[in-house]
């Protein structure tokens, strides 16, 4: 249970801080959310493995690091976070009517490709830096983690959100900031890329396909 409920902190903390950064249009809101990350990791890393994301968390089920047992509370801790931090976050800023971010045509392509090439990206800094063998007890993986959120959301976001995240993403369309009719396209961009991540971890690594115990994730 403890570590659920720090999947709940920690990914509450960080749709809060997406939530508030995209309602009040802050110009350096990649750097906030990679920081907010960044921090929430390094707090809950040891007791959960800090996913704090539905794909992540794909990812560790896929590279065996975590039980279909234990993700499926960890994804139902993740999204209540998500859906509760946005609507905090809708409170906090009172933003009124948003427009609602909805692809289509070449611009639904574009999201569906950069939502799941960042997704990968962040799950598989996530499996490499705090689930493999080779960095036992490392303090480099928060960091790691973090500023792969920043550098996609800068890279990205401007044409997909950059969520990179079901429950950023269940969270943005919540308060109106995603299109609900179009949630498929983060969803399965960002299951997909998590997926893809663990599948190449263990292609890389066929040493890690046995269970093991770390400090990290």
């Amino acid at each position: 249970m403890r570590s659920y409920i720090t999947e709940f902190i920690g990914t509450f903390f960080l749709v809060l801080t997406v939530g508030a950064t995209a309602l009040t249009k802050t110009p350096l809101a990649p750097v906030a959310i990679g920081a907010i990350l960044m921090v929430m990791v390094y707090a809950g890393g040891h007791v959960s493995g800090a996913h704090y994301n539905p794909a992540v968390t794909l990812a560790v089920l896929l590279r065996g690091r975590i039980s279909l047992s234990d993700a499926v509370p960890y994804w139902i801790a993740q999204l209540a976070g998500g859906v509760v931090a946005a609507l905090t976050a809708s409170y906090l800023v009172d933003p009124g009517s948003v427009p609602a971010l909805s692809p289509s045509g070449r611009g639904l392509g574009v999201a569906l490709l950069a939502e799941a090439l960042f997704t990968f990206a962040l799950a598989y800094v996530v499996l490499n830096s705090a689930t493999s063998r080779d960095h036992p007890g490392n303090s480099f993986y928060g960091l790691a983690i973090g500023f792969t959120v920043a550098a996609g959301a800068f890279a990205v976001g401007g044409v997909s959100g950059g969520a990179f995240n079901p429950a950023v993403a269940v969270g943005a369309a919540s308060i109106g900031l995603f299109d609900w009719g179009k949630i498929w396209i983060w969803l399965l961009a960002e299951l997909v890329g998590g997926a893809l991540a663990g599948v190449a971890f263990l292609a890389l690594n066929p040493k890690e396909r046995a269970p093991l115990e770390l400090s990290h994730t």
